[in-house]
């Protein structure tokens, strides 16, 4: 069973990240610095939404995208099983979801050199530790 990999119990030995020995703690570091990273990126970026632009000219074709949901909502209270129905429901609010994503506009805020050198720093050395974590290191012993 040695030569498989196997153990006694049918386990393989737990290696590492990457299937190489050690490194675990780095690639735990690592991640955690790319998490704190890429949430003070998202602290700092402001969304909001903008002219209802789907259809027709901004800010006057909401009511277009509401047509083909308020009419699988009266066919659906005509007949309950009606595949059109439930097709145009479904594909309305759908059309209105996707209306609204296209509709937002994101900004970066305004913030120091200092505060986005810490924010990308933060990813970056993040994905170098988490990197390294996964290269092999010296068995100990």
């Amino acid at each position: 069973m040695t030569e498989t990999g196997g153990s006694v119990s049918g386990r393989a030995k737990f290696e590492g990240p990457g299937g190489t020995p050690g490194g675990l703690g780095e690639v735990l570091v690592g991640l955690l610095m790319i998490a704190i990273g890429i949430y003070i990126v998202f602290d700092h970026v402001t969304v909001h939404t903008s002219f209802w632009r789907f259809f027709g000219s901004p800010g006057t074709s909401f009511g277009l995208t509401l047509i083909p949901l308020l009419g699988g909502i009266g066919v659906l209270f005509f007949n309950g099983r009606s595949v059109l129905g439930w097709f145009l429901t479904v594909g309305g609010v759908a059309l209105i979801l996707v209306g609204v994503l296209m509709n937002l506009d994101i900004y970066f805020r305004p913030t120091s050199l200092w505060g986005t050198i810490v924010m990308f720093g933060l990813i970056a050395g993040g994905l170098g530790v988490f990197a390294r974590g996964l290269r092999p290191h010296q068995r100990k012993g």
